[in-house]
């Protein structure tokens, strides 16, 4: 049985498994259900995210989705990044006898150290790469106020 890792804020939590040895035994035996296949499949957005004294930059993996497809939403310092995989079917009258292409919506967010001046924010999409330039807010928020 692994041990667990240190916890990593960044981390998506799309899978909490105590026993990923049980799994593996199960999985090679077949003994997984439609649901526990269904998110074995699923689309995982990756992330790296590195940071400078002006800005954070953020690389997240997002294959085979459009650009179109992509919503990005900033709050303060939440970065939220939603994005719908769509397959094109060509030929209705065959029959798929197995896929592992993920097809639905895939959802990641995170916070940042420090607050995000939105307006000056860009995203960029290429190569399945999603690369996001997040310039901190000037200040922090907080100011020392004059007793008069």
């Amino acid at each position: 049985m692994t041990l667990p890792t240190r916890w990593n804020p960044f981390r998506q939590n799309s899978r909490f498994d105590l026993f990923p040895d049980l799994d593996d035994l199960a999985r090679s035996i077949g003994m997984r259900g439609p649901l526990a296949r269904q998110y074995e499949h699923m689309l995982e957005m990756r992330m790296d995210v590195t940071e400078d004294s002006k800005s954070y930059r953020v690389l997240l993996d997002v294959p085979g989705v459009k650009k179109e497809d992509i919503d990005i939403s900033i709050d303060g310092n939440q970065v939220t990044v939603t994005a719908e995989a769509k397959r094109e079917r060509t030929h209705e009258q065959e029959k798929e006898i197995y896929s592992e292409r993920y097809e639905g919506q895939a959802y990641r967010s995170f916070s940042l150290p420090a607050d995000i001046d939105g307006s000056k924010a860009e995203a960029h999409y290429d190569g399945g790469v999603l690369r996001l330039d997040l310039p901190k807010k000037a200040g922090n928020g907080s100011r020392k106020l004059p007793v008069n």
